[in-house]
């Protein structure tokens, strides 16, 4: 394997991200204060809706919305079955079924007219993915669902994502995302969810405080800040730290040149790959803006080798490969509890054995980029 290597993924941090943490650290508030508070702010004001509440991932942030919304046992949650598996362990850690429907060959995302399909009188939210940093369908999902299902956005790698003009994370009742490393803004772990709705932000926050009446920077802020709250609720602890929160707010003012330079190498990407013809690069619909979370082509049955013999050439080069995510109704777990089959859902499968991401990051060069280009067509 050749010394240069190229990674899948690689988080913008540095030096200043490193002081931001040391004056967190050095400010002793170390949990949830100020800073997760600034961080939600400049998140809030990036998406254009009123309310983000800081939470400690994109998993936590689903459930949590789920809760809130007060699904739970009987009820039922819509999913595409290509995703990563979080997406429908949130329906599952509510005790409500999900019901997965395959997605659409070309965008990745949910097929509208399969969740028209999967309603039931049941039916409580449809969890819409934004996968890989494009918008599903909002407005055609809104058409397929009675007006009392939730839509719910898995905007977990849709930072800086558009749908018709409207920014990701205000498009359904809620919205959650992450801010995992091999996201654009990254606070190693963590999440946020957005809404519109005061009463439901207020839930969400309680709700990620163990469901504490009041909350902590509130009581200790408070005439009286030894006096406990009540507890009316079942919450958790899902609380976001300033830690995190200060490398966040350093990420979230380089957002705006990390999004642009993403878009400028996807662009080079699908014009220079274009040659191959076994390789089909990702299609952006007009009304999207693509975040570039991950570039995922899909490897054609008339490649000279099969997808993963291609990954293992790339990888023998040191270039780093990975498959688009998971085909989740042919997971373990959910064949033995759910008795789902992957022939249910063949855009899917199918989406499971050719996709494949290729590197694509604002860490890579020039050369880097020439080099995977290279490598590809030398295939």
């Amino acid at each position: 394997m050749t010394d240069e290597h190229i990674d899948i993924a690689s988080p913008l941090t540095g030096e200043p991200e490193w002081q931001a943490m040391r004056e967190s650290l050095e400010s002793g508030w170390i949990t949830q204060g100020p800073k997760v508070a600034e961080f939600e702010r400049l998140v809030s004001q990036r998406h254009h809706v009123a309310h983000a509440i800081a939470v400690t991932s994109c998993t936590t942030g689903l459930h949590l919305a789920l809760v809130a919304l007060g699904i739970g046992p009987g009820d039922e949650v819509i999913v595409p079955a290509f995703t990563w598996v979080a997406t429908a362990n949130a329906a599952v850690y509510c005790g409500a079924t999900p019901v997965f429907v395959d997605v659409e060959p070309d965008s990745y995302n949910i097929d509208p007219e399969g969740v028209r399909a999967a309603v039931t009188p049941r039916t409580r939210a449809v969890i819409a993915v934004h996968l890989f940093g494009l918008c599903a369908d909002m407005d055609a999902i809104a058409d397929a669902v009675p007006d009392h299902v939730a839509i719910v956005e898995d905007a977990a790698c849709a930072i800086g994502a558009d749908y018709r003009g409207r920014p990701a994370g205000g498009l359904g009742r809620a919205a959650a995302f992450s801010f995992h490393p091999r996201k654009i803004v990254t606070t190693g772990e963590g999440g946020m969810v957005t809404t519109a709705d005061a009463e439901l932000a207020a839930r969400l926050a309680c709700l990620r405080n163990h469901g504490a009446s009041v909350s902590e920077e509130d009581r200790h802020s408070s005439p009286q800040p030894w006096m406990l709250p009540d507890f009316e609720v079942l919450g958790f602890n899902y609380r976001m730290t300033d830690l995190q929160a200060s490398v966040g707010i350093v990420q979230m003012a380089k957002l705006d040149d990390m999004l642009a330079e993403r878009r400028r190498r996807a662009d080079w990407y699908s014009k220079r790959l274009v040659g191959i013809g076994w390789l089909r690069t990702p299609a952006v619909p007009e009304h999207a803006t693509h975040s570039w979370q991950s570039y995922v082509t899909v490897v054609g049955s008339d490649a000279p080798a099969p997808r993963n013999e291609i990954m293992e050439r790339l990888n023998q080069q040191g270039i780093q490969t990975r498959p688009g995510t998971h085909a989740v109704p042919d997971l373990g777990w959910y064949r033995a509890n759910f008795r789902t089959s992957l022939a249910d859902y063949p855009v899917a499968g199918s989406l499971r054995d050719a996709s494949m991401a290729i590197p694509l990051h604002n860490r890579m060069t020039d050369r880097d980029y020439e080099r995977v280009a290279d490598a590809l067509e030398a295939i």
